[in-house]
C-alpha cells in the first residue's frame, strides 16, 4: 500500500513539471564545433530524460551479461542445496522408519549435494549402522573428529559403537575424551560415571560426580546419595587396610545418608574398635531408627569391648526401644538372649511375631531356643518344618540378586545403589520341589539341622540263590547293581561302604546280618535340591533290592544266608530301574 501510494506521488510530480514547462516555452541554442542546434526547452528536457534512460538500460544489460556466469552457478548452487537438504529430511525420516533402502538412497544423495555438510555425515553414519556396515560407520565417525564442529558428534558415534561391540575400554576413553571437550554434555558425563561404578573406580566415579555437579547436570539430593554410597564402597574395601581412610568415609557418607546401613555399620565398628563408643552408639542409633538391620544390632551389641552376654543383651533392648515396630528389634533382642543363656526372654520377644509375622528367622530361632534349653528334638523338627512353609526374610535384592552382604553397584546391571535390604520376590515359574529345596538350602544357611531321612528297615522277603556278583565301595546312598549270571538274569546288590572280599562272604553266609536301628537315622547326602527336597519332605520312594553272596562252604552243602535288604530313598523324579531288572525283582519276590 506504501509502495502504490510512493508510485503515485512520483507520477503525479512528473507530469506536474512537465506541465509547467509546457506552459513556459522558450527556445535553447546550442552552437558547438560548427553545429547550429536549435530547439524548444520542453523537448530539450525530454530527449535528455530519454537519454539518461537508454544509457541506464545499455548499463544494466552490460552488467547482467557480466554476472550471467555466476548468477547462473548461484542457481545452480541453490537448487543442489535444495535437494541435498531434501535427501536429508527425507534420508532422516527414512532412518527413523528402519527403511535401510531409502536410506542409504538419500544418503548417497545428499553426499552428492553436500558433500561437506556435517548432517550427511551423520546421516551416512546411520545409514551404515542401518545396514549393519559398522566398519563404514565408525570410518565416518573417526573423520568427523577431524573437524571442531563434528568432533563431538564423532565421539559419541564411536563410544555407541564401542558399547555395541562390548569394548568397554574404548567406549570409556571416548568418554573421557567428550568430558574434556565439553562438561556441558550430559550423556559423556553419565556413560563415564557408569562405566567408572563398573570398574569399581570409586575416586574416578567421585569427581565425574562432582563435575556433574558442578554443570547442574544431577540434583543435589541425587548427588548426595551417589557420593555416599561411593564414599561407603571406599570404606568397605579399606576397612581392613586402611581403618583411619575408612573411617573418615564411612563418617562422611552417614553425614550425606543417615539411612545408608553399610555406612553406619562401618563407621560403628571402627569407632568401637577404638574405644569411641558414645560416637558410635550414637551413629548407630540414628539409622536404627531410619533403618533397621541386623549389621546394626551386632555392631551396637559389641560395641563396647569387654561386655557380658548380659550387658549386650540390655544394650539391644534400648536400641530396640528406639525402633519397636520394626521386625528387627524383636529378632535382635531374642539373638542377645540366646547368646546370655536368657530362653524367656527371647521367647517373650518373639511371641508377637508368632501369630501373622512369622519369618524363617523367626522359626530357626525358636527351633535353636527349643534344642537349647529343653533338648525336645520334636519340638525343633516342628519348627524346622514351619520355617518351610514360613515367609522370607528381608535381604540383600539388586536385580532379582539375593546377596548376603551389601555391595555397591549391581552384579548384573553395574547400576550403583541397586542392593536394598527387602523380602526377595520368588519367581512364579519355579516348581514347587525348587521353591522347597530353595527353602531348605536357606535354613542350612541360617544355622538350622535338616531333618535326617526314616532309617532304613528290613523287609522279609523270600531267599532265592543269586549268582556271586562283584561289589566296590560307593558313595553313601549308592546301589551297584551287576548282572550276575547270564542263564539266571539274577542281579546282586550292594550296600554303600561294603568292601567284597571271600572272607568278608564267608562271614555273611554263616551269620544272620545284625537288624538296623530304627531310632539311627541313614546318613544320605542328597545330589541335588531335588533330591534335598524330597528326603527332607519324606516324599521319596522306596527301591528295595535283595543281595546273597554264597561262599564256597556252604554252597556246597546246599546252605543258604539270610538275604540282606537295603532301602534307599529315590527323588520323586527318578524313572526306577529298567523294566527288565523290575521283571526279575518281580519273579525273585
Amino acid at each position: 500500500m506504501v509502495r502504490l501510494f510512493l508510485f503515485l506521488g512520483v507520477v503525479v510530480v512528473i507530469a506536474t513539471g512537465l506541465a509547467w514547462l509546457a506552459d513556459r516555452p522558450g527556445n535553447l541554442v546550442i552552437n558547438w564545433q560548427g553545429y547550429l542546434i536549435e530547439t524548444s526547452v520542453f523537448r530539450a528536457v525530454v530527449l535528455l530524460a530519454l537519454l539518461i534512460g537508454l544509457v541506464l538500460f545499455a548499463w544494466s544489460l552490460l552488467r547482467n551479461l557480466w554476472g550471467s556466469p555466476a548468477a547462473l552457478g548461484s542457481f545452480l548452487n541453490r537448487r543442489r542445496q535444495k535437494r541435498g537438504l531434501d535427501a536429508l529430511s527425507s534420508g532422516m525420516i527414512a532412518i527413523g522408519a528402519g527403511d535401510r533402502a531409502m536410506a542409504t538412497r538419500y544418503a548417497i544423495q545428499a553426499r552428492k549435494s553436500l558433500p561437506s555438510e556435517p548432517l550427511t555425515h551423520l546421516l551416512r553414519a546411520q545409514a551404515a549402522q542401518l545396514s549393519g556396515d559398522r566398519a563404514t560407520a565408525r570410518r565416518i565417525y573417526e573423520a568427523m573428529l577431524g573437524s571442531p564442529d563434528t568432533e563431538q558428534l564423532g565421539l559419541r558415534g564411536l563410544f555407541l559403537e564401542a558399547e555395541r561391540e562390548g569394548e568397554t575400554e574404548a567406549a570409556k576413553q571416548f568418554a573421557e575424551r567428550a568430558v574434556h571437550l565439553n562438561a556441558a554434555l550430559s550423556w559423556p558425563v553419565d556413560a563415564l560415571f557408569d562405566l567408572q561404578c563398573k570398574d569399581a573406580d570409586w575416586a574416578g566415579a567421585l569427581e565425574t560426580l562432582a563435575i556433574a555437579r558442578k554443570n547442574g547436570q544431577i540434583e543435589k539430593a541425587s548427588a548426595n546419595r551417589r557420593r555416599a554410597v561411593l564414599l561407603t564402597a571406599q570404606a568397605q574395601k579399606a576397612e581392613d587396610g586402611d581403618p583411619e581412610r575408612a573411617l573418615a568415609w564411612a563418617l562422611e557418607a552417614h553425614s550425606l545418608a543417615p539411612n545408608l546401613v553399610p555406612a553406619a555399620a562401618i563407621a560403628g565398628r571402627l569407632l568401637a574398635s577404638r574405644g569411641n563408643t558414645p560416637r558410635a552408639t550414637k551413629v548407630i542409633q540414628t539409622t536404627w531408627q531410619k533403618a533397621p538391620h541386623p549389621d546394626l544390632a551386632t555392631a551396637y551389641a559389641y560395641a563396647r569391648l569387654g561386655d557380658s552376654p548380659r550387658d549386650r543383651l540390655d544394650r539391644v533392648k534400648k536400641l530396640a526401644a528406639l525402633n519397636p515396630y520394626s521386625l528387627e528389634s524383636p529378632i535382635a533382642v531374642a539373638v542377645a538372649a540366646i547368646e546370655a543363656k536368657d530362653y524367656d526372654s527371647a521367647r517373650q520377644a518373639l511371641e508377637p511375631l508368632l501369630e501373622n509375622r512369622l519369618t524363617q528367622r523367626v522359626c530357626t530361632l525358636m527351633a535353636k531356643i527349643e534344642g537349647e534349653q529343653h533338648g525336645d528334638k520334636g519340638r525343633v523338627r516342628e519348627w524346622l518344618a514351619r520355617a518351610v512353609n514360613a515367609q522370607r526374610d528381608p535381604a540383600w535384592t539388586a536385580d532379582g540378586v539375593v546377596s548376603d552382604n551389601w555391595a555397591p553397584v549391581s552384579p548384573v546391571t553395574g547400576a550403583l545403589d541397586a542392593f536394598q535390604w527387602r523380602v526377595p520376590v520368588e519367581t512364579v515359574d519355579k516348581t514347587s520341589e525348587e521353591l522347597l529345596a530353595q527353602k531348605l538350602e536357606e535354613l542350612v544357611a541360617l544355622g538350622a539341622t535338616p531333618v535326617q531321612p526314616a532309617a532304613a528297615v528290613p523287609v522279609p522277603t523270600t531267599p532265592a540263590p543269586v549268582a556271586p556278583a562283584k561289589t566296590s565301595p560307593v558313595a553313601d546312598a549308592d546301589v551297584i547293581e551287576d548282572d550276575g549270571d547270564a542263564r539266571t538274569g539274577k542281579t546282586a546288590v550292594a550296600p554303600a561302604g561294603s568292601q567284597s572280599s571271600s572272607g568278608a562272604a564267608s562271614a555273611s553266609s554263616s551269620a544272620t546280618p545284625p537288624a538296623t536301628d530304627p531310632s539311627k537315622t541313614a546318613d544320605v547326602k542328597p545330589r541335588d535340591a531335588k533330591m534335598s527336597a524330597a528326603v527332607h519332605s519324606e516324599e521319596a520312594s522306596v527301591k528295595v533290592t535283595t543281595a546273597r553272596q554264597p561262599t564256597a562252604g556252604n554252597s556246597a552243602s546246599g546252605a543258604q544266608a539270610e538275604p540282606n535288604i537295603f532301602v534307599s530313598p529315590r527323588a520323586p523324579d527318578d524313572p526306577g530301574p529298567p523294566p527288565e531288572k523290575e521283571a526279575t525283582a518281580r519273579r525273585l519276590n
